[in-house]
């Protein structure tokens, strides 16, 4: 269930955004005099600063999707005409949809740029829409607006779904995001009457964008991607305000290179990433981090060395007896059906994986984290000495 709540954090940005808006929008209070400008601004400010952030990241349907938004709040803000709040809810949602189907290569690539003409060539449409006077009629029930006409909601639908689609099976933040901006600003489209609450809900489209970018960073540089542990650098931070009573754990992978060497980097990749589940299941308040290569390390804020002791005893026994299945070019992908192939008769290799731990809790020669850390490598190192696949002071 923790795993689960933990998945889904990526979730709580465009949800959390959305409803400060919605609140917003209950209270009905204005502006002071001093901010007014921001209702107008700052969804210029948000978006802008949402595409260059997915530029700089290199995040393409991101960037898309933010330009998109800007160039049509852009020509919404410009010309109040029918006939531009209609092309605007038609191209938002299919250049979502467009990009959604296509894979993500980045922004900076050299077919990329056909979305900037693309998006330059839409801009340059709905300013001569709205410049010039059409004796278009609008009236059919499918495209009748506002708010929102049919068509424009169907395909709304079918960008949302895309979207939706493109955050599995990762749940990262910058898909996650790019659903829940598309979700934001049809409520914006379905309030386009109210320019103040139309505003509003564009601007938390862009934030949303500007938050999951942030946060899509900060897991790169504090979250290891393979095993999907803290990395060394969120181990480093976590260390400086630790407290007086911890203890640390040093795991390493014994025969590490035999397993590369033998089975492919492949294999080794399913090893780091059995051993990073494994330690994070550790008890006792253990908190466990990829430290590099094949190494890990595990804290235990608040613990003494005996209560770590037992907690990664626990956990290097767990990896003993687990058998490890080596897939194979035919083995499903999904959880489910590899699990059902280790259990019944398989022509797949069963592998056995054992760790060697070092531990070491502060001390007078062992007083800052640093030294701490330290001592648990070099008991690490004595676990190896004697024997591998045990628990060493």
């Amino acid at each position: 269930m923790i795993e689960r709540l933990r998945a889904l954090r990526p979730l709580w940005v465009p949800v959390g955004i959305l409803a400060v808006a919605a609140l917003l929008v209950w209270l009905n209070r204005p502006l002071p005099a001093s901010l007014a400008g921001l209702r107008t601004a700052g969804p210029y400010a948000v978006l802008a600063a949402a595409a260059a952030l997915a530029w700089g990241f290199n995040r393409g349907r991101c960037f898309v999707v933010a330009a998109t938004l800007l160039v049509g709040y852009t020509a919404w803000q410009f010309h109040h005409s029918k006939v531009v709040f209609t092309a605007v809810v038609l191209i938002v949602p299919l250049n979502t949809l467009l990009v959604m189907l296509y894979p993500e290569r980045g922004a900076k690539y050299r077919a990329a740029y056909a979305w900037i003409a693309l998006l330059a060539a839409e801009g340059a449409l709905l300013w001569w829409l709205g410049s010039v006077h059409h004796r278009w009629s609008f009236d059919g029930w499918w495209l009748r607006s506002p708010p929102t006409p049919l068509v424009a909601r169907l395909v709304f639908a079918a960008a949302f779904a895309a979207a939706v689609w493109r955050t599995w099976p990762d749940f990262k933040p910058i898909p996650v995001g790019n659903a829940g901006a598309i979700a934001t600003f049809f409520v914006a489209a379905e309030w386009a009457s109210d320019s103040g609450i139309y505003a509003l809900f564009v601007a938390a489209s862009g934030l949303i964008l500007v938050v999951s970018l942030l946060q899509e960073s900060h897991q790169l540089a504090f979250r290891d991607q393979l095993t999907g542990l803290p990395g060394r650098r969120a181990l480093d931070e976590r260390l400086r305000s630790v407290g007086a009573n911890y203890a640390v754990g040093m795991v390493d992978v014994d025969h590490f290179k035999q397993f590369n060497d033998t089975h492919g980097h492949d294999v080794g990749d399913q090893v780091l990433r059995l051993v990073g589940r494994r330690l994070a299941q550790v008890d006792g308040g253990g908190i466990a981090y990829r430290y590099g290569g094949e190494e890990f390390c595990v804290l235990f804020p608040g613990s003494d060395i005996a209560e770590a002791e037992r907690a990664l005893e626990a956990i290097r026994a767990s990896i003993e007896t687990y058998k490890m299945a080596v897939r194979g070019t035919d083995r499903p992908k999904q959880a489910d059906e590899g699990a059902k192939r280790r259990g019944a008769a398989s022509p797949e290799k069963n592998l056995s994986v054992t760790v060697s731990i070092g531990v070491a809790a502060p001390s007078q020669e062992h007083a800052t984290p640093h030294e701490v850390v330290k001592a648990a490598d070099q008991a690490l190192y004595r676990a190896k000495k004697g024997g591998r696949n045990r628990v060493s002071r």
